[in-house]
């Protein structure tokens, strides 16, 4: 390892940069009886924060929302005469020991979705050339992936719960003298891993996700939710529970303001002020920032002062990763249909290459609509293509996989969250090295200003459910504060 400093100044910055952060008991004074708080964003963590500090008896706020609605990345689309979700799309851990929240919402609200069956998957595995593998062979590389993950799930009870000794998935591959180079492997590889946290295993934090909290605390099952209304209106049942509504039950409330896109936010031990794209100026106690990692490892927004560098660096150690669905319909049917048939692979040689697919037979019956999903590199490349581009890769692959005589497509839809100045990307994910002591500066409030999003949830990031979890969390935060004098927040040293 190559060292630029005396071990003895890097020591002395060590020590000094773990006392102040022993010392960052980040207060600020708990204010009048009518507290006033600004909520930057009206994702799901922006509407539960502010759901949970209404609840506490907060109302004296004000949630500024940079597009037209709220929901942030859970977002319907028209498509072909259908409404698909461009970002969030299952309620992921289902069936288990713990209820996931979102499926108690999702139920109460009667949302149409149905369970993902991935049991069938070795047979529908598509080869690069023409034709399917056999069945053996692709459960043998399964088979595979699972041994090695029961090996890094016995390694990683043994590792220190701090994270310390953390190692990429890609080591823990290596550690097993496995890693995948051929094109059933790869797409296998990849629909376990990349396909879960749109990111290669060589930047994916083993720790933190063999095994997957999510599925470990609720359960295996995921359902891909097809209704209408959207996935956005479990958003939208929990906005109308203390926003104001009219007859139809559309929002009115005052409150919430759409299409302000925040700008510059200014914080001091009295208050702060918030500055909108449109000159406007907002002044609350205390502001809720609730945009993606991505929007702040960006100058979207601006502090005054700067926030500081623990807070920054903590920032930009996480990724915002990338997950591409692409949606294409055709005037038929030209694939498998049945039980077992509704996910298929591709296995290129291209590692990434449009790999996983899925057709609509149940969700939407007669739409005659795929979904391929790609995601990291391959999703950046996309979106700086025209879709005509993007058509012309895909009916390549198609036609590959199912002959040359498909009909050609009638429309696609390729979503841009990360060329999207609201969001760049599409979810967090935990790297290598990133542990609870970055978590807990990543949470963690600066004077007034209090943090928010799933990027924020230690156990469920990337998730609606963590987004939500986040929401109470970081409103209870505050709510310590405005209502106890509880403002104080100590980010424990590293590796303790």
């Amino acid at each position: 390892m190559h060292s630029f400093n005396s071990p003895q100044r890097t020591m002395n910055k060590e020590i000094m940069a773990l006392a102040l952060l022993s010392l960052l008991l980040l207060s600020s004074t708990a204010t009048s009886t009518d507290p006033s708080v600004i909520i930057v964003g009206a994702g799901m963590s922006g509407i539960m924060a502010a759901k949970t500090l209404s609840d506490a008896g907060i109302t004296n706020i004000k949630i500024l929302e940079a597009t037209d609605h709220i929901g942030g990345r859970m977002h319907k689309v028209s498509f072909a005469g259908l409404n698909v979700e461009a970002g969030a799309n299952w309620v992921e851990g289902v069936n288990g020991k713990e209820v996931n929240p979102i499926w108690t919402l999702a139920n109460q609200l009667h949302l149409r979705n149905f369970r993902s069956d991935f049991d069938n998957l070795s047979s529908n595995c598509y080869k690069q050339g023409g034709g399917l593998y056999e069945s053996s062979v692709v459960e043998e590389a399964i088979d595979m992936v699972d041994k090695v993950e029961g090996f890094g799930e016995k390694l990683g009870a043994g590792l220190h719960p701090s994270g310390k000794d953390d190692l990429s998935l890609l080591a823990m591959q290596r550690l097993m003298n496995h890693v995948p180079t051929d094109p059933v492997g790869m797409a296998v590889d990849y629909f376990t891993y990349d396909y879960e946290f749109a990111e290669p295993p060589r930047v994916t934090s083993m720790q933190n996700t063999v095994p997957l909290a999510t599925f470990n605390n609720f359960g295996d099952d995921v359902y891909f939710v097809a209704d209408q209304r959207g996935y956005s209106s479990v958003v939208d049942h929990l906005a109308h529970q203390f926003l104001k509504t009219d007859k139809e039950g559309k929002i009115v409330d005052p409150r919430l303001m759409l299409n302000k896109v925040v700008r510059h936010i200014s914080y001091s031990g009295s208050g702060v002020t918030v500055m909108t794209e449109d000159g406007k100026k907002y002044e609350a106690d205390y502001v809720m920032v609730s945009v993606s990692v991505g929007v702040l490892q960006t100058h979207l927004i601006r502090f005054k002062p700067d926030l500081p560098h623990w807070k920054i660096l903590a920032l930009y150690q996480f990724d915002m990763a990338v997950y591409t669905k692409i949606f294409v319909k055709f005037p038929s049917t030209f694939w498998p249909t049945g039980n077992g048939t509704e996910f298929f692979m591709y296995a290129s040689e291209r590692r990434g290459y449009y790999p996983i697919w899925q057709q609509f037979e149940k969700q939407y019956p007669g739409a005659n609509v795929l979904l391929v999903t790609v995601t990291d590199e391959e999703s950046r490349r996309i979106e700086q293509q025209s879709d005509d581009e993007t058509k012309a890769e895909i009916m390549e692959v198609l036609r590959d996989m199912f002959g040359k005589n498909i009909p050609e497509m009638t429309d696609i839809y390729v979503p841009r969250w990360w060329s999207d100045r609201f969001y760049k990307g599409t979810f967090s994910n935990w790297p290598i090295g990133v542990n609870r002591y970055e978590y807990d500066q990543i949470r963690a409030p600066v004077g007034r200003v209090y943090f928010t999003g799933e990027h924020t949830s230690e156990h469920y990031n990337g998730y609606v459910h963590g987004a939500y979890l986040a929401g109470i969390d970081s409103a209870n935060m505050m709510i310590k504060c405005i209502k106890k004098g509880m403002c104080k927040f100590l980010v424990p040293a590293k590796f303790t």
